[in-house]
């Protein structure tokens, strides 16, 4: 139930499984305290005789001499508890030296590649489109002799836009190459992406260049996705440059790109103050006479079939300029429309240029601002090589080189956001999660054991089944990721099972009057087989998930091998280490 309560993106997006479990669970209770005692009576046949196949001899003999085989070892693990224990903490350090040495490898957001990538393209700003689509064409040409036609199921280009994960950018300099794949593909896809890197190398003109993968699961923005902060365009812009450099210099960062598309051209106009002063106009009416030359001015308002319609006046140039429709729309002539005074020393009205009474200056605006915190933003964003290191690692460097470049951008900051804002909203809730689940266990099993200490020594499982997960992981090559970790916080309530068994069987042996060493020796032979059984039916339905029989998944791979291995780990450990707990901690009247 806690797992309902993820955050972020990815908590959304696998709601569907702790829902699905509770649900099933729920009415799997009904099923057994209702309707199965229904089923069994209906039937009418007698549940208490065992079937040929139980009084099988052979069924008997192995399970007799599992059942010594078990006891020995473990009478020799409760004669020599140190050794137990120092073994306990050599395999639980050695979970934790395969996680800290790299040995299991992180990758927080593993999921599955789709059969289609994007190859996304930037020219110059202010480039034409036509320009920018003759250069896509020119690389969709290149691309095609990289590859057989049946290495690639279509290939598209267009000019104007291309697609992030994030956002669409549009552009004239912008341009996108849609390379759709079969659904076998020959071609491994990192060579496929490596053959159409290199063509851009090849292609010139072009001044910025990545590659998108789509990838199954949650939709989550790009590895890398740093705002550089500021109050002043130029010095982000500057900042922005450096911190690029820096992260192509990086061996395992690829895709560079700022997310900062320019506007169309933009013409800004400024008041020439002294001009302004020797005409003897005021600023007010300068700022009239161009509202009343560009978009008009109302003056009044009309009813109209009841509705009020404004009346607007538009001043019309002219002159020779009228003559033509097209220096009708010339910026250059409209500049030039005279404007008339009154010189009050010749007292007679004159005209002048309205250039003559601004400063003009011409320049590309911005398609839009991106504000965060109060200050402008321009966006960062790259991914991290496959095989390479982890998230986490790479914002660490990452920050460390802004360290060096700090100094040379005063006034400007970083904010690191995109994948790492989901991995770090889900990785703050986990731990908090995990608490609230372990607390409800506690509480259930102390309810039912009617003590304080035995769920503690139950809940000793979790250790366990979490060395059984680094082993999966560390032996089947599976990353840790977020999924991972979500089934880590499941797996508490599957691995504390066995021990719930075997506890409440000791229990009620110490009750008939046994002694503790006698009573945890009978309980854990007697409930061997159940403890088994369950936890085989359980990987049993995992195992073909987790070993990728049933299609290898990146994202449920994980989550089935960390809950595999976990229970088969802490099955065989409970059987062995509950016991000893028992021995060294249970005295016989605490047991009420």
């Amino acid at each position: 139930l806690p797992l309902m309560l993820l955050p972020g993106i990815v908590g959304e997006f696998m709601l569907v499984i702790p829902l699905v479990v509770t649900i099933a669970l729920a009415i799997s209770l009904v099923e057994a305290y209702w309707m199965l005692p229904a089923h069994i009576i209906v039937s009418g046949k007698n549940t208490v005789s065992q079937s040929p196949v139980f009084r099988n001899p052979f069924r008997e003999k192995w399970i007799h001499a599992l059942k010594i085989f078990y006891i020995r070892r473990l009478i020799w693990s409760l004669r020599w508890p140190k050794s137990v224990i120092l073994f306990l903490i050599l395999l639980f350090s050695s979970t934790i030296y395969a996680l800290q040495s790299g040995k299991i490898q992180i990758n927080f957001f593993a999921g599955e590649p789709f059969p289609i990538f994007y190859a996304n393209l930037k020219m110059k700003e202010g480039t034409p489109i036509d320009y920018t689509l003759e250069k896509l064409q020119q690389l969709e040409e290149k691309i095609k002799q990289q590859f057989k036609r049946e290495d690639y199921r279509e290939i598209a280009s267009y000019a104007g836009v291309y697609f992030t994960q994030t956002e669409p950018l549009f552009g004239e300099h912008y341009g996108q190459i849609m390379i759709s794949l079969p659904d076998t593909m020959k071609l491994p896809l990192a060579e496929m992406h490596q053959r159409v890197r290199d063509q851009f190398n090849t292609l010139a003109g072009v001044e910025e260049f990545s590659l998108l993968q789509l990838e199954d699961g949650p939709p989550v923005t790009r590895a890398i996705s740093i705002k550089v902060q500021g109050t002043e365009f130029a010095q982000i812009q500057a900042a922005v440059r450096d911190l690029k450099s820096a992260l192509q210099a990086m061996p395992d960062v690829e895709n560079v790109t700022i997310v900062d598309s320019a506007g169309s051209m933009e013409l800004a106009l400024r008041l020439n103050q002294d001009a302004v002063h020797r005409s003897g106009l005021s600023a007010a009416q300068i700022m009239r006479d161009i509202r009343i030359l560009t978009e008009g001015e109302i003056v009044t308002t009309i009813q109209h079939r009841g509705e009020e319609v404004a009346i607007r006046v538009k001043a019309v140039q002219t002159g020779a300029a009228a003559d033509s429709a097209a220096a009708d729309n010339s910026i250059e002539n409209w500049l030039h429309t005279p404007i008339a005074f009154y010189d009050s020393k010749a007292d007679k009205v004159l005209s002048i240029p309205l250039s003559e009474l601004l400063d003009v200056d011409y320049s590309l605006s911005r398609s839009e601002i991106r504000p965060h915190n109060l200050l402008r933003v321009v966006p960062l964003e790259a991914d991290i090589k496959e095989g390479g290191r982890n998230t986490l690692e790479i914002n660490h460097l990452i920050q460390q080189q802004w360290q060096k470049l700090r100094l040379k951008h005063p006034g400007v900051s970083l904010d690191f956001s995109g994948e790492l804002d989901d991995i770090q909203a889900s990785l703050d809730a986990m731990p908090y999660l995990f608490l609230m689940g372990v607390g409800l266990i506690y509480l259930i099993i102390g309810t039912q054991f009617r003590s304080y200490f035995q769920p503690l020594l139950i809940l000793a499982t979790i250790p366990l089944a979490f060395t059984g997960v680094a082993a999966g992981l560390f032996i089947t090559s599976n990353p840790l990721s977020i999924y991972t970790l979500y089934g880590i916080v499941a797996l508490v309530g599957i691995a504390v099972n066995a021990s719930i068994v075997l506890i409440s069987a000791a229990n009620s042996r110490i009750k008939q009057g046994m002694s503790v060493n006698h009573a945890i020796i009978f309980a854990a032979r007697r409930r061997m087989i159940p403890i088994l059984i369950t936890s085989l039916t359980t990987i049993a339905g995992l195992f073909s998930l987790a070993s990728g029989f049933a299609g290898k998944s990146l994202i449920w791979g994980p989550l089935a091998t960390a809950i595999v291995w976990g229970l088969a780990f802490s099955t065989l450990l409970t059987l062995f280490v509950i016991p000893l707990f028992y021995k060294i901690f249970i005295k016989k009247s605490n047991i009420g």
